[in-house]
């Protein structure tokens, strides 16, 4: 027997495992890396997390990125490099991670590697009914492997997507085995580039269980501030602050046929970019306003896209609460437009249920990596538009 093959048994076979879980999102701002325990399966699962570290990307790598990233058409040969190169930065950084921590490589049991998505095409975006729903995330599972010498679970979508949904979101898996609560209505909601949430009712109602993207997160936001302010991110929200809300804009900005598509449903930055928005603008006659107001208007494109799917999605006369993770919970002004958006529901980070916003991610990933080994499909409710299959492919280092 192939050593590897035992070592995935008897990792199989342990009370607990220690999982690196990496996670790199549209925002492109950078890799996060948590280091975790994680215990049982199912919905005995514990999870704990022991070292957490956002590692920023170079802005070359960053660009290098860029160039095969959202667009209908790539240079062949880059996207393929890209792919290797990818995983070899990413396996550098867990290297790297693993040292600041003290921890040994062979201490590791698995990794957890989403990779890095440079385009999602479900049917609704491709509209062709002889293609399929697809998605690609590049960032090859065999470079991490080889390169730390850690066994890798990566490319998690492609199950999803094989499995006939839309490769995404898969946190409702997650969101499922760690927040369900018998007495609280939890709306477990990411604010990314794209804005997704999980609804899971009080008392265990899984008919009523749904997690879907709901729209832009920061994607647009970043997108208009790296263009016109030649910054990142609108830190803490100060120049959607400093605007006024354009509601020619805005509605032109909602009018868009993602809008009209029944729940689940997934999107990206395919859909919503920089040409979607100059579009909107040259609609609404609105091309010479400030920037301060686009970025204001953009803002509450995010919050009002946000609080139309919780309206439609979630009884609200229930005892709900929203808890928020993703880099839109560093944003004041946005978390200020949703408070006035629904006053009556308690926002919260998920910080509260002890998991770290910035963190939650990876770590779902990891809780993914450890259902492949340990848990089973069967562990996951049937629900709309989340296959129950366990995912990802595994790799070996040697």
């Amino acid at each position: 027997m192939n050593s590897n093959i035992l070592k995935l048994y008897n990792i199989a076979k342990k009370d607990s495992r220690l999982i690196v879980g990496l996670m790199s999102g549209t925002s492109l701002d950078g890799l996060d890396i948590v280091l975790c325990k994680v215990k049982g399966s199912g919905i005995q699962t514990h999870i704990e997390m022991l070292a957490f570290e956002t590692f920023e990307y170079t802005v070359s790598f960053r660009e290098d990125i860029k160039a095969v990233f959202s667009k209908d058409k790539v240079d062949m040969k880059l996207l393929c490099a890209m792919n290797a190169r990818i995983g070899i930065k990413h396996a550098e950084l867990v290297n790297t991670a693993l040292a600041k921590w003290g921890t040994k490589a062979e201490d590791v049991d698995l990794i957890a590697s989403h990779g890095q998505t440079v385009f999602h095409a479900p049917k609704t975006h491709h509209s062709t009914n002889d293609y399929p729903n697809s998605t690609l995330q590049i960032g090859d599972g065999d470079h991490i492997a080889v390169n730390t010498g850690i066994i890798t679970i990566s490319d998690f979508r492609q199950k999803h997507v094989a499995a006939g949904g839309e490769g995404a979101p898969l946190v409702i898996y997650g969101d499922y085995l760690l927040f369900t609560n018998a007495n609280e209505s939890r709306i477990l909601l990411n604010i990314g580039g794209i804005s997704n949430f999980t609804y899971l009712p009080a008392k265990g109602k899984f008919d009523n269980l749904i997690s879907t993207d709901v729209g832009p997160g920061n994607t647009l936001m970043n997108q208009y501030t790296q263009q016109y302010y030649s910054m990142p991110y609108d830190r803490d929200g100060a120049i959607a602050a400093s605007g006024k809300i354009n509601n020619d804009l805005l509605t032109a900005l909602t009018d868009h046929p993602f809008f009209s598509y029944s729940f689940p449903k997934t999107t990206g930055p395919e859909d919503f970019n920089l040409l979607f928005l100059s579009n909107a603008q040259i609609k609404s006659n609105t091309t010479k306003i400030e920037p301060s107001d686009v970025m204001a208007t953009l803002c509450a494109f995010t919050a009002k896209s946000i609080v139309e799917a919780i309206t439609v999605l979630t009884d609200q006369g229930t005892n709900l609460k929203i808890y928020i993770s993703g880099g839109g919970y560093k944003n004041p002004t946005l978390l200020k437009m949703l408070s006035g958006y629904l006053p009556h529901i308690p926002i919260e980070s998920t910080s509260s249920l002890g998991i770290d916003p910035d963190a939650k991610e990876a770590l779902l990933f990891s809780l993914l990596a450890n259902e492949t080994l340990a848990g089973a499909a069967s562990t996951f409710p049937k629900m709309a538009g989340a296959p129950a299959v366990c995912f990802g492919k595994i790799s070996l280092p040697e």
